[in-house]
């Protein structure tokens, strides 16, 4: 436990100190800071995601189909509790609820998932293809379902724009267009809180031109277009088809996908540095269902559908979906001006809170597999 702590968890923590410190004293500009995040979102994480998962074999995703399920079933499902649970605890309106699931409901797979996994559990495929599937619920089908909401919802407030609403007595407001957003990003007074998916979210967003029944179908489509998304789609697509990549290929792959982890940390402290945050009941909330509330599922799941006998991959897929919420939510947040301070705060706690959960589940599941054994 002290050498994970040493060796695993602390240099992380140090490099993202160093990242915000650079946010904080403006090492870099904004321009600079979107390029470390293109260069780990559609260069760097994708070709380690490649390359990672293209060692696997058919057999290897036959044996772990079960892995595959759960992770499907069970990030999508707790990314539609959390919607549900925000609506129902906290009165918040349908695009609200979208964006705390964004945050709360999603792990920061692309960002983090090498850099924390790796160095537990090494560099090998089980462990990669792990990170690879997390990565493409997330990035193929939660982050498409988070935006369709969001549109419903701002679809039903210039729908019932001037009416007051029943549960808040407040008056309802049509969301700002896309042109006033042109203006209003460059007013004093608002800040555009983190960068790290502008060019995700720009393909992602919903128009008013778009007809709502077409929304998540487009949303899907677009997110499939992005390269951390069809990158290890692509990967699975060989591996089941039998195609195997030249082993004198990987060092090309292998030489950008290092850069991977040490570039996301610091860019992940870079976005932290952004944010204004505060302490309250519901990002309290949000940090509990992200780091504890998950992992806490999964492994219920994972041990009622059989994978007792391998507690490692339980182990690998409770910190791979119980790392800090996913920053594509953040951004969405600050691009529609909603759900920001509550996103922000719960970010930010998540993030730093992250340091104390992982070294609780590292300790806390061998004491849970002895039980099975």
């Amino acid at each position: 436990m002290v050498d994970i702590l040493v060796n695993d968890i602390i240099p992380i923590l140090v490099i993202m100190i160093l990242g915000y410190l650079c946010g904080k004293f403006y090492f870099f500009d904004d321009d600079q800071r979107q390029g470390l995040n293109k260069l780990v979102l559609n260069i760097a994480l994708p070709a380690a995601l490649f390359i990672s998962i293209v060692k696997a074999t058919r057999e290897m995703f036959v044996k772990d189909i079960v892995l595959t399920l759960i992770s499907i079933v069970g990030v999508t499902g707790l990314f539609m509790l959390s919607y549900w649970l925000d609506k129902v605890m906290f009165h918040r309106t349908t695009q609200e609820a979208a964006v705390c699931a964004l945050i709360a409901g999603s792990p920061t797979i692309g960002f983090l998932g090498f850099a924390v996994l790796d160095p537990i559990y090494g560099n090998n495929a089980t462990t990669n293809l792990v990170i690879g599937i997390v990565s493409i619920v997330v990035n193929a089908v939660t982050i498409p379902i988070g935006l369709a909401l969001v549109n419903k919802g701002q679809a039903n407030d210039r729908k019932n724009a001037g009416q007051t609403n029943e549960k808040t007595g407040e008056v309802v407001t049509a969301p700002v267009t896309d042109e006033e957003y042109k203006v209003l990003k460059n007013e004093k007074g608002i800040e555009r809180e983190i960068d790290l998916m502008r060019a995700e979210i720009r393909n992602h967003e919903g128009r008013a031109k778009k007809e709502p029944n077409n929304s998540f179908g487009e949303a899907v489509l677009n997110a499939l277009k992005q390269p951390v998304a069809w990158a290890p789609l692509l990967a699975v697509v060989l591996v089941l088809v039998g195609i195997h990549i030249p082993s004198s290929w990987a060092p090309s792959f292998d030489l950008i996908s290092k850069a991977n982890s040490g570039v996301a940390v610091l860019a992940a402290g870079l976005a932290l540095s952004t944010v204004k945050f505060s302490i309250d009941k519901e990002s309290l909330w949000n940090t509990f269902y992200r780091l504890i509330l998950t992992p806490a599922v999964i492994v219920i799941a994972a041990y009622l559908c059989g994978m007792g006998s391998d507690p490692s991959k339980i182990s690998m897929l409770v910190l791979a979906t119980g790392l800090p919420p996913a920053f594509s939510g953040i951004i969405i947040s600050s691009r529609y001006n909603i759900y920001v301070k509550e996103g922000a705060s719960s970010v930010a706690l998540s993030t730093v809170g992250f340091a104390a959960s992982c070294i609780f589940w590292i300790w806390f599941l061998p004491v849970i597999a002895n039980l099975f054994h």
